[in-house]
């Protein structure tokens, strides 16, 4: 039986405004400018929906049949889910113990010299790695999280986005092509093209707002977006 349910998690996301748009446009980490954003910095703030959502990720995983022995998370934005998920994960292995688990930690800003369990992690991950990100535009943080993993020739079983928003590239690449070509499996746990008509009828923002969501992705979107 599924323990991880979709609309569950999609509910989660409306309730708690991780999903919404922009009456101005702003620019994204990838230099796109959009008019509607996802923000999972609020419930990584708040220990009680941090809780929730590392429920939500193991249920996931157990879904996928996967046995990681650490889960990391992508600097900065995935740190915390990173460490929680992989001590809630430890304290219910029946294997914990002394010595059982890492808790892996990845800098921010890399040392610019030293060897790569220095230069890139403060706890370097060890074993069979889920790496987490929260947000996936056209992956740039998490490809270059992969290759910074496999310098220290640590096993990458798992790539998964709390939301992708389901961009491509400027080669017209999405982000599962990209992470793929690297050898790595990419699973996102929700998708802009499912959850941005919930939050239109959640929020009814203005027409024109609407359109110019739409017009982002007719042209970088991996499929057409249709909202009114």
């Amino acid at each position: 039986m599924s323990k991880f349910n979709q609309q569950k998690f999609n509910q989660f996301i409306l309730e708690n405004n991780v999903v919404g748009f922009f009456e101005k446009p702003i620019t994204l980490k990838s230099g796109r400018i959009s008019h509607w954003y996802v923000n999972w910095r609020n419930i990584a703030e708040d220990v009680f929906l941090l809780d929730k959502l590392t429920d939500f990720v193991i249920d996931f995983v157990q879904d996928l049949n996967l046995k990681p022995d650490c889960f990391y998370g992508v600097p900065e934005g995935a740190t915390k889910l990173g460490i929680l998920t992989q001590y809630k994960w430890a304290k219910n292995s029946p294997n914990y113990g002394l010595g059982s688990h890492t808790l892996a930690m990845g800098r921010g800003k890399l040392k610019d010299h030293g060897e790569p369990k220095d230069r890139f992690f403060l706890g370097q991950p060890k074993g069979k790695v889920v790496l987490l990100e929260d947000v996936t535009t056209t992956g740039s943080s998490l490809l270059e999280t992969i290759d910074n993993l496999n310098q220290s020739h640590l096993q990458i079983v798992a790539a998964i986005s709390l939301t992708n928003r389901m961009e491509l590239t400027d080669d017209k690449k999405s982000v599962s092509e990209l992470v793929e070509t690297k050898g790595v499996p990419y699973y996102q746990m929700s998708g802009a093209l499912e959850l941005l008509p919930l939050v239109y009828e959640k929020l009814k923002p203005e027409e024109e707002i609407v359109k110019k969501v739409e017009e982002e992705f007719q042209e970088y979107g991996v499929k057409k977006l249709k909202l009114l």
